[in-house]
Protein backbone atom coordinates (compact mmCIF):
# COMPACT_ATOMS: atom_id res chain seq x y z
CA UNK A 1 0.00 0.00 0.00
CA UNK A 2 1.26 3.50 -0.81
CA UNK A 3 2.13 5.59 2.22
CA UNK A 4 0.65 9.08 2.12
CA UNK A 5 3.33 11.18 3.79
CA UNK A 6 1.41 14.35 4.48
CA UNK A 7 -1.68 16.38 3.64
CA UNK A 8 0.34 18.54 1.24
CA UNK A 9 1.93 15.79 -0.89
CA UNK A 10 0.67 16.33 -4.43
CA UNK A 11 0.06 12.65 -5.09
CA UNK A 12 -3.04 13.42 -7.17
CA UNK A 13 -1.30 15.82 -9.56
CA UNK A 14 -2.71 15.50 -13.07
CA UNK A 15 -5.80 13.64 -11.89
CA UNK A 16 -9.35 14.90 -12.39
CA UNK A 17 -11.67 13.93 -9.52
CA UNK A 18 -15.45 14.39 -9.88
CA UNK A 19 -17.17 15.65 -6.74
CA UNK A 20 -20.99 15.20 -6.57
CA UNK A 21 -21.09 16.54 -2.99
CA UNK A 22 -22.94 19.81 -2.33
CA UNK A 23 -23.10 20.64 1.36
CA UNK A 24 -19.40 20.17 2.05
CA UNK A 25 -18.15 20.48 -1.51
CA UNK A 26 -15.64 23.20 -0.60
CA UNK A 27 -14.16 21.02 2.14
CA UNK A 28 -13.80 18.01 -0.14
CA UNK A 29 -12.53 20.05 -3.09
CA UNK A 30 -9.84 21.78 -1.02
CA UNK A 31 -8.62 18.48 0.42
CA UNK A 32 -8.28 17.10 -3.11
CA UNK A 33 -6.73 20.24 -4.60
CA UNK A 34 -4.17 20.37 -1.79
CA UNK A 35 -2.99 16.99 -3.05
CA UNK A 36 -2.74 18.24 -6.63
CA UNK A 37 -6.06 17.08 -8.10
CA UNK A 38 -8.21 19.04 -10.50
CA UNK A 39 -11.76 18.96 -9.16
CA UNK A 40 -14.80 18.62 -11.40
CA UNK A 41 -17.75 19.82 -9.33
CA UNK A 42 -21.26 18.66 -10.11
CA UNK A 43 -23.37 18.74 -6.93
CA UNK A 44 -26.04 16.17 -7.66
CA UNK A 45 -28.27 16.53 -4.60
CA UNK A 46 -29.12 19.40 -2.29
CA UNK A 47 -30.62 19.13 1.17
CA UNK A 48 -33.36 21.43 2.43
CA UNK A 49 -35.63 21.54 5.46
CA UNK A 50 -38.73 19.39 5.27
CA UNK A 51 -41.36 21.88 4.04
CA UNK A 52 -43.92 20.31 6.42
CA UNK A 53 -42.79 22.44 9.36
CA UNK A 54 -45.82 21.64 11.49
CA UNK A 55 -45.10 17.90 11.42
CA UNK A 56 -41.46 18.32 12.42
CA UNK A 57 -42.26 20.79 15.21
CA UNK A 58 -45.01 18.49 16.50
CA UNK A 59 -42.45 15.67 16.74
CA UNK A 60 -40.13 17.93 18.73
CA UNK A 61 -43.02 18.91 21.02
CA UNK A 62 -43.85 15.24 21.65
CA UNK A 63 -40.20 14.50 22.45
CA UNK A 64 -40.29 17.30 25.01
CA UNK A 65 -43.68 16.48 26.51
CA UNK A 66 -43.80 12.66 26.53
CA UNK A 67 -41.33 10.24 28.15
CA UNK A 68 -39.28 8.48 25.48
CA UNK A 69 -37.28 5.35 26.24
CA UNK A 70 -34.91 5.84 23.30
CA UNK A 71 -34.16 8.38 20.57
CA UNK A 72 -32.50 7.04 17.43
CA UNK A 73 -30.58 9.31 15.06
CA UNK A 74 -29.51 8.24 11.59
CA UNK A 75 -27.61 11.40 10.60
CA UNK A 76 -25.83 14.44 11.92
CA UNK A 77 -27.69 16.48 9.31
CA UNK A 78 -30.96 15.35 10.91
CA UNK A 79 -29.90 16.51 14.38
CA UNK A 80 -28.74 19.87 13.02
CA UNK A 81 -32.01 20.35 11.10
CA UNK A 82 -34.08 19.42 14.17
CA UNK A 83 -32.11 21.93 16.20
CA UNK A 84 -32.94 24.60 13.59
CA UNK A 85 -36.65 23.76 13.70
CA UNK A 86 -36.56 23.89 17.52
CA UNK A 87 -34.81 27.26 17.54
CA UNK A 88 -37.32 28.80 15.14
CA UNK A 89 -40.18 27.45 17.29
CA UNK A 90 -38.53 28.87 20.45
CA UNK A 91 -38.09 25.33 21.78
CA UNK A 92 -34.30 24.97 21.58
CA UNK A 93 -33.60 24.82 25.32
CA UNK A 94 -36.46 22.38 25.94
CA UNK A 95 -35.36 20.21 22.99
CA UNK A 96 -31.79 19.89 24.27
CA UNK A 97 -33.03 19.26 27.82
CA UNK A 98 -35.30 16.46 26.58
CA UNK A 99 -32.41 14.87 24.67
CA UNK A 100 -30.18 15.13 27.72
CA UNK A 101 -32.48 12.88 29.74
CA UNK A 102 -33.29 10.49 26.86
CA UNK A 103 -31.04 7.52 25.98
CA UNK A 104 -29.73 8.03 22.46
CA UNK A 105 -28.66 5.53 19.78
CA UNK A 106 -26.72 6.87 16.79
CA UNK A 107 -25.72 5.32 13.47
CA UNK A 108 -22.16 6.67 13.34
CA UNK A 109 -19.67 9.50 13.91
CA UNK A 110 -21.64 12.29 12.22
CA UNK A 111 -24.65 12.20 14.57
CA UNK A 112 -22.19 11.80 17.45
CA UNK A 113 -20.46 15.03 16.41
CA UNK A 114 -23.82 16.80 16.02
CA UNK A 115 -24.81 15.77 19.54
CA UNK A 116 -21.46 16.97 20.90
CA UNK A 117 -22.20 20.39 19.38
CA UNK A 118 -25.21 20.42 21.75
CA UNK A 119 -22.99 19.32 24.67
CA UNK A 120 -24.58 15.87 24.51
CA UNK A 121 -23.26 12.36 23.90
CA UNK A 122 -24.92 9.15 22.69
CA UNK A 123 -25.37 6.34 25.17
CA UNK A 124 -25.37 3.76 22.36
CA UNK A 125 -23.61 3.60 18.98
CA UNK A 126 -24.30 1.19 16.13
CA UNK A 127 -21.40 -1.23 15.59
CA UNK A 128 -21.52 -0.29 11.90
CA UNK A 129 -23.13 2.80 10.30
CA UNK A 130 -26.07 1.05 8.65
CA UNK A 131 -29.68 0.17 9.48
CA UNK A 132 -28.47 -3.36 10.28
CA UNK A 133 -25.92 -1.79 12.62
CA UNK A 134 -28.65 0.23 14.35
CA UNK A 135 -30.71 -2.92 14.80
CA UNK A 136 -27.68 -4.67 16.31
CA UNK A 137 -27.15 -1.69 18.61
CA UNK A 138 -30.81 -1.75 19.61
CA UNK A 139 -30.64 -5.48 20.38
CA UNK A 140 -27.87 -4.74 22.87
CA UNK A 141 -30.23 -2.50 24.85
CA UNK A 142 -31.83 -4.72 27.47
CA UNK A 143 -34.08 -2.16 29.14
CA UNK A 144 -37.79 -2.22 28.19
CA UNK A 145 -38.65 0.02 25.26
CA UNK A 146 -42.22 1.27 25.18
CA UNK A 147 -41.78 4.37 23.04
CA UNK A 148 -38.96 5.10 20.59
CA UNK A 149 -38.41 8.36 18.69
CA UNK A 150 -36.60 7.93 15.35
CA UNK A 151 -35.00 10.52 13.10
CA UNK A 152 -35.11 9.22 9.54
CA UNK A 153 -32.94 10.40 6.64
CA UNK A 154 -35.79 9.98 4.17
CA UNK A 155 -39.55 9.68 4.56
CA UNK A 156 -39.61 6.76 2.12
CA UNK A 157 -36.63 4.86 3.49
CA UNK A 158 -36.80 1.23 4.57
CA UNK A 159 -38.69 0.50 7.77
CA UNK A 160 -36.56 -2.41 9.05
CA UNK A 161 -35.65 -0.52 12.21
CA UNK A 162 -39.26 0.45 12.87
CA UNK A 163 -40.28 -3.18 12.42
CA UNK A 164 -37.60 -4.28 14.89
CA UNK A 165 -39.03 -2.02 17.59
CA UNK A 166 -42.60 -2.98 16.72
CA UNK A 167 -41.76 -6.63 17.31
CA UNK A 168 -40.39 -5.65 20.71
CA UNK A 169 -43.73 -4.06 21.56
CA UNK A 170 -42.54 -0.47 21.24
CA UNK A 171 -44.48 2.40 19.69
CA UNK A 172 -42.33 4.36 17.22
CA UNK A 173 -42.54 8.07 16.46
CA UNK A 174 -40.65 8.94 13.26
CA UNK A 175 -39.61 12.24 11.71
CA UNK A 176 -37.72 13.17 8.53
CA UNK A 177 -36.47 16.73 9.13
CA UNK A 178 -35.00 17.27 5.67
CA UNK A 179 -35.64 16.39 2.05
CA UNK A 180 -33.39 15.91 -0.94
CA UNK A 181 -33.63 18.21 -3.94
CA UNK A 182 -31.85 18.28 -7.28
CA UNK A 183 -28.87 20.60 -7.04
CA UNK A 184 -27.22 20.57 -10.47
CA UNK A 185 -29.59 21.05 -13.37
CA UNK A 186 -30.02 18.14 -15.76
CA UNK A 187 -27.72 19.56 -18.45
CA UNK A 188 -24.84 19.82 -15.96
CA UNK A 189 -25.33 16.18 -15.00
CA UNK A 190 -25.28 15.23 -18.70
CA UNK A 191 -21.92 17.04 -19.01
CA UNK A 192 -20.60 14.99 -16.08
CA UNK A 193 -21.74 11.74 -17.74
CA UNK A 194 -20.00 12.72 -20.97
CA UNK A 195 -16.78 13.61 -19.16
CA UNK A 196 -16.87 10.18 -17.51
CA UNK A 197 -17.58 8.45 -20.83
CA UNK A 198 -14.72 10.32 -22.54
CA UNK A 199 -12.26 9.00 -19.97
CA UNK A 200 -11.32 12.45 -18.73
CA UNK A 201 -12.14 11.68 -15.07
CA UNK A 202 -9.77 9.59 -12.97
CA UNK A 203 -12.20 9.05 -10.10
CA UNK A 204 -15.58 10.05 -8.72
CA UNK A 205 -16.17 10.34 -4.97
CA UNK A 206 -19.70 9.60 -3.79
CA UNK A 207 -20.75 10.80 -0.33
CA UNK A 208 -24.45 9.83 -0.26
CA UNK A 209 -26.89 7.27 -1.65
CA UNK A 210 -29.00 10.05 -3.11
CA UNK A 211 -26.15 11.15 -5.41
CA UNK A 212 -25.98 7.69 -6.99
CA UNK A 213 -29.74 7.51 -7.33
CA UNK A 214 -29.95 10.92 -9.02
CA UNK A 215 -27.12 10.15 -11.43
CA UNK A 216 -28.67 6.86 -12.53
CA UNK A 217 -32.18 8.34 -12.70
CA UNK A 218 -31.03 11.22 -14.92
CA UNK A 219 -29.02 8.88 -17.13
CA UNK A 220 -32.12 6.74 -17.63
CA UNK A 221 -34.30 9.75 -18.37
CA UNK A 222 -31.85 11.05 -21.00
CA UNK A 223 -31.17 7.56 -22.46
CA UNK A 224 -27.54 7.79 -21.32
CA UNK A 225 -27.36 4.84 -18.93
CA UNK A 226 -25.12 2.79 -21.24
CA UNK A 227 -22.82 5.79 -21.71
CA UNK A 228 -22.72 6.37 -17.93
CA UNK A 229 -21.95 2.75 -17.13
CA UNK A 230 -19.28 2.65 -19.81
CA UNK A 231 -17.68 5.74 -18.28
CA UNK A 232 -17.83 4.38 -14.75
CA UNK A 233 -16.29 1.09 -15.94
CA UNK A 234 -12.96 2.88 -16.49
CA UNK A 235 -13.32 5.50 -13.75
CA UNK A 236 -12.26 4.69 -10.19
CA UNK A 237 -15.22 4.89 -7.80
CA UNK A 238 -14.88 5.94 -4.16
CA UNK A 239 -17.51 5.65 -1.43
CA UNK A 240 -17.41 7.56 1.82
CA UNK A 241 -18.72 4.57 3.79
CA UNK A 242 -20.61 1.26 3.80
CA UNK A 243 -24.07 2.74 3.16
CA UNK A 244 -22.87 4.36 -0.06
CA UNK A 245 -20.87 1.26 -0.99
CA UNK A 246 -23.96 -0.95 -0.67
CA UNK A 247 -25.93 1.44 -2.89
CA UNK A 248 -23.21 1.31 -5.55
CA UNK A 249 -23.01 -2.46 -5.44
CA UNK A 250 -26.80 -2.84 -5.59
CA UNK A 251 -26.71 -0.72 -8.76
CA UNK A 252 -24.15 -3.08 -10.28
CA UNK A 253 -21.23 -0.70 -9.75
CA UNK A 254 -17.96 -1.55 -8.05
CA UNK A 255 -16.27 0.24 -5.16
CA UNK A 256 -12.55 0.88 -5.63
CA UNK A 257 -11.87 2.95 -2.52
CA UNK A 258 -13.50 3.46 0.88
CA UNK A 259 -12.20 4.52 4.29
CA UNK A 260 -11.64 1.55 6.57
CA UNK A 261 -13.20 2.99 9.72
CA UNK A 262 -13.83 6.75 9.98
CA UNK A 263 -16.38 7.68 7.32
CA UNK A 264 -15.75 11.36 6.65
CA UNK A 265 -14.16 13.62 4.05
CA UNK A 266 -10.48 13.42 5.02
CA UNK A 267 -10.36 9.59 5.24
CA UNK A 268 -12.21 9.48 1.90
CA UNK A 269 -9.47 11.60 0.31
CA UNK A 270 -6.78 9.47 1.95
CA UNK A 271 -8.33 6.34 0.46
CA UNK A 272 -8.32 8.00 -2.99
CA UNK A 273 -4.67 8.97 -2.57
CA UNK A 274 -3.75 5.40 -1.68
CA UNK A 275 -5.64 4.18 -4.75
CA UNK A 276 -4.35 6.71 -7.29
CA UNK A 277 -0.87 7.70 -6.07
CA UNK A 278 1.95 6.68 -8.44
CA UNK A 279 3.49 3.35 -7.43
Amino acid sequence: MTTIASDTDRVLAGRVIAVPEMRQSDVLAKLLERRGASVLRCPLVGITDNPDTATVVAWIERLIAEPTDLAVFYTGEGIERLRGFAERANLAAEFVAALRCTPKLVRGPKPTRALRALDLAPEHTAPEPTTAGLIAGARAISTPLRRVAIQLYNESQDRELVEHFRKRGATTDCVAPYVYASAADDDEVVKLIRELAAGRVAAIAFTSKAQIQRLLELAGKRHLEQELRSGLAHTRIAAIGPVVAVELESAGLRVDAMPSDSYSMKPLVTSLCELLAPR
